[in-house]
């Protein structure tokens, strides 16, 4: 099938339709049968009926559904309405049924009623509309049904009032003719249409003169695509007792019900072949990509259509597979691509690596000529996808050429991506010994270790992240995990003041072990609040806890302070639920550095968000964008407690109770009488404030971070604005209508307001920020792949590359990605959004 027409095939299932049914009772149109004088004579009561003594009765219609001569419904009827040119209702019915519970069988009976006798109704006639049609497709628009003159409607399925009948009279078919016109399966052209609807209502009016018949007319809802009927997939799959075990991870197809079908019970097959190759695919790949051509390949070279081919797939997001006849074109132009440093991650997923000459010519010819590859790709082949530990072994030399500050940034991910390292040996076993698959170590734990060994900040960080997997469920992964640690250790005490170094870490450790113990005992005390922070200030000063001097040690949040103490009395513990402790700690310098420590709770979801922050705005200082971030430190020390660096600042709840507004906070605390257009503020300041507004704005976008509250956004005296707390990340929200850019009413009035020069600077530096990350999107999203493993509760189990890579927009062109940005902030502003959103957006921001 064409690729441009693949939409004019384009159905709904049933099944996926979640509306309630409905429809509307539009109109009765012919005239109502008049008893003959002698029906009068026998029966004088006939002359007070309704339709009788008056030109237009009150009618009433009744409706029902059914299905296979069951009800499934009630009885329902339309209003009272008094009539006075005709019978129009136009009154919309809706069923407590959905469309997907709707059987096959479905049809809704209709009777129009006239009033009787006293407290009595006689039928004017009734009709059977069957809610599907030939060809299993759901009717919809407007329908004209043949009412059955004096009888109430029949629901059974060989039905005495159907709703049509085999011979169609001339409105019959031009009605046909208008349905196809307003479906777009007609040409429009608006002088001739207008023409012909004048000459169809002349024809209307004289069929309705002439004819005995009566119509209800009934208007069904229009899709935008035919709906087939479809039940809902089974949802317990039975297992089939001798299905291979590759067959049984394969995902089971659905089968739709279409056109075509002709049993409505259709249950979906499992193949136990689905899994192996198809030996024709196979002989066409190994002709297609037949080795013995490699001579002719080396100097084969794409002309210009093909390079644009080549370039489109080289320009794919990390997680988009490739087709086979996209993996054949980048296996034909290997050789040419092998220069391109963008190829090799789409070449390692176009060899077959069941077939030993490939891999041997892929590994052992291609790998070592081609050139050097960015760190993000370096970093897609360390995930779970490559099992070959040559091509990991590449991997891990190109990061070589990574300084320790690039590094410590890919730290958190590349002590995960030792997890299919360990994978890939424990597989070794289950594998043919002919394989062509090399599982010899890549090589990466032993770079990891030489690194932290050589620099103390890299392996301060590098003992923690380790440690804190050594804690997990899965023992199998736990104890790999320790015979890294073994190892690092054993590194540490071969190299110079060895022993020093490792006493300095036993020692962080007992360090953490106490504030642990003594946090998980005021946590779970019932002392109110004043009386803990007396236990936790009388604690630290206690000299046998060794709390208040230290001797000289690298704290474990950040090694490149070394502490000396805790201030006793500056300490305190928060007003939470958890009650985390706030620590003063004294440097060896004579500088204050204080540290939230929890217990409780898992840290590593703000470990990974707050790395993420640090990675985008190194990334935006490398392109001379600075956007005053603050990224503060956060480490997890173990799965249920960690450190926070605590910047002395205040909720924007607060301030607002406080001061009114954030101009008069920052006024207060940084005045400037002589300031021009900012004010009263120093200039600095409002800067400060306005960049890293625009800065958490586009970081926070990206990452999808999500309940989002006046007392997580806080606000430093000199105005650097930053978030906190990331419990829901990628997307999820607590609350209802989460906007999509995270922009209140407070921090635009901080700026003074949306008409404001500053207001207008803020959206220029979101915009070059979102262009400039856009540019580094791979590398975001492969790490965050590379912690699909790492036990974080919004990353486990969730499709995280579509989540981001949705946020990027990376279909787009750079100028239709910053108007889609600005469509963003403007569908966020309270100045440019309906009533209805402002409500929305105004609930949101409530904790």
């Amino acid at each position: 099938m064409d690729k441009d027409n693949r939409d004019d095939f384009t159905f709904a299932k049933l099944s996926d339709l979640k509306l309630p049914v409905t429809f509307r009772i539009s109109q009765l149109e012919g005239s109502i049968p008049q008893p003959s004088v002698s029906e009068l004579l026998e029966n004088p009561e006939l002359r007070f009926h309704g339709a009788q003594s008056s030109a237009f009765s009150d009618l009433y219609v009744s409706c029902q559904l059914l299905a296979d001569n069951k009800p499934l419904t009630i009885p329902f009827r339309t209003s009272f309405k008094a009539f006075k040119n005709n019978y129009v209702w136009n009154e919309w019915i809706t069923l407590p049924v959905r469309y997907c519970d709707l059987p096959l069988s479905s049809q809704i009976t209709f009777t129009v009623w006239d009033i009787g006798a006293p407290r009595t109704a006689v039928p004017v006639g009734g009709t059977t509309f069957r809610m599907f049609g030939k060809k299993w497709t759901l009717r919809r628009g407007k329908h004209r049904l043949l009412l059955w003159a004096g009888q109430e409607a029949d629901g059974s399925m060989q039905t005495k009032t159907p709703s049509k009948l085999g011979n169609r009279d001339e409105m019959g078919r031009l009605e046909k003719l208008v349905k196809k016109y307003e479906r777009g399966d007609l040409p429009k052209s608006d002088w001739l249409d207008n023409m012909a609807f004048r000459k169809m209502e002349e024809i209307h009016a004289v069929e309705t003169e002439k004819s005995e018949n009566m119509y209800l007319y009934v208007d069904l809802p229009r899709f935008d695509f035919p709906v087939i009927f479809s039940e809902a997939e089974a949802q317990n799959q039975a297992t089939i007792p001798f299905a291979p075990p590759v067959a049984a991870q394969t995902p089971l197809t659905p089968v739709l019900p279409s056109y075509f079908a002709t049993d409505p019970h259709l249950w979906a097959i499992l193949d136990p072949e689905i899994a192996r190759e198809n030996p024709v695919e196979d002989k066409h790949r190994r002709l297609v990509r037949s080795h013995r051509s490699s001579p002719y390949d080396r100097e084969l070279k794409p002309n210009a259509k093909i390079r644009d081919e080549l370039n489109e797939i080289l320009n794919y997001a990390p997680s988009q597979p490739l087709n086979s006849e996209e993996k054949d074109l980048i296996w034909k132009f290997r050789f040419y691509l092998a220069r391109d440093k963008r190829g090799l991650t789409k070449f390692l997923k176009s060899v077959t690596w069941r077939d030993p000459s490939e891999v041997k010519q892929a590994v052992e010819e291609l790998l070592p000529m081609w050139t050097e590859v960015d760190t993000d790709d370096a970093l897609e082949l360390l995930g779970p996808g490559t099992v070959d530990s040559r091509v990991r072994a590449f991997a891990v030399r190109q990061l070589n050429r990574a300084d320790d500050e690039e590094l410590l940034l890919y730290l958190l991910q590349l002590v995960q991506a030792l997890k299919f390292e360990s994978a890939a040996s424990e597989q070794r076993s289950s594998r043919s010994t002919t394989s062509a698959i090399s599982h010899d170590d890549s090589g990466l734990t032993d770079f990891l270790i030489a690194r932290g060994v050589q620099n103390h900040t890299l392996g301060n960080r590098l003992y923690w992240y380790l440690i804190v997997e050594v804690e997990l469920e899965d023992r199998v992964v736990a104890k790999m995990y320790g015979r890294v640690v073994f190892k690092f250790l054993s590194k540490i005490l071969e190299s110079e003041n060895g022993s020093e170094r490792r006493e300095l870490m036993r020692r962080q450790g007992v360090l953490v072990e106490t504030l642990a113990k003594r946090a998980k005992e005021l946590r779970t005390s019932k002392d109110p609040r004043p009386k803990k922070i007396e236990k936790l200030r009388s604690f630290i000063n206690d000299s046998k806890n060794g709390l208040v001097n230290i001797p000289p040690l690298p704290l474990p949040l950040n090694a490149r302070i070394e502490i000396t103490g805790i201030i006793a009395e500056k300490s305190s513990v928060f007003k939470s639920n958890l009650y985390p402790f706030l620590l003063y700690f004294q440097c060896s310098d004579g500088t204050e550095y204080p540290v939230i420590f929890k217990d409780g709770d898992d840290m590593r979801q703000d470990q990974l968000v707050l790395q993420l922050f640090t990675l985008m705005d190194q990334l935006l200082r490398k392109e001379n964008l600075d956007l005053k971030l603050i990224p503060y430190d956060v480490l997890a020390t173990g799965l249920l407690q960690g450190m926070v660096q605590f910047i002395p600042s205040k909720t924007i709840a607060a301030i607002i109770s406080e001061n009114g507004t954030l101009l008069n906070y920052l006024r207060a605390n940084n005045p400037d009488e002589g300031s021009v257009g900012t004010y009263g503020v120093e200039p600095s300041v409002i800067d400060t404030f306005v960049r890293s507004c625009a800065g958490y704005c586009v970081v926070t976008y990206l990452l999808g971070v999500g309940d989002r509250h006046l007392d997580n956004l806080l606000l430093t005296p000199d105005g650097h604005f930053f978030h906190v707390d990331f419990g829901y990340i990628l997307g999820r929200d607590p609350k209802p209508f989460p906007p999509p850019v995270k922009v209140c009413k407070e921090m635009v009035d901080g700026m003074g307001g949306a008409q404001s020069t500053h207001y207008a600077r803020f959206k220029n530096y979101c915009f070059t920020a979102f262009t400039i990350l856009r540019k580094s999107a791979n590398l975001i999203l492969n790490l965050v792949a590379l912690m699909v493993d790492a036990n974080i509760p919004d990353i486990k189990h969730r499709d995280v590359h579509e989540q981001i890579q949705e946020k990027f927009r990376l279909d787009l062109t750079e100028e239709e990605a910053i108007k889609h940005f600005e469509a963003l902030l403007n569908e966020t502003s309270y100045f440019t959004v309906v009533l209805d959103r402002i409500h929305d957006l105004a609930q949101y921001w409530r904790s």
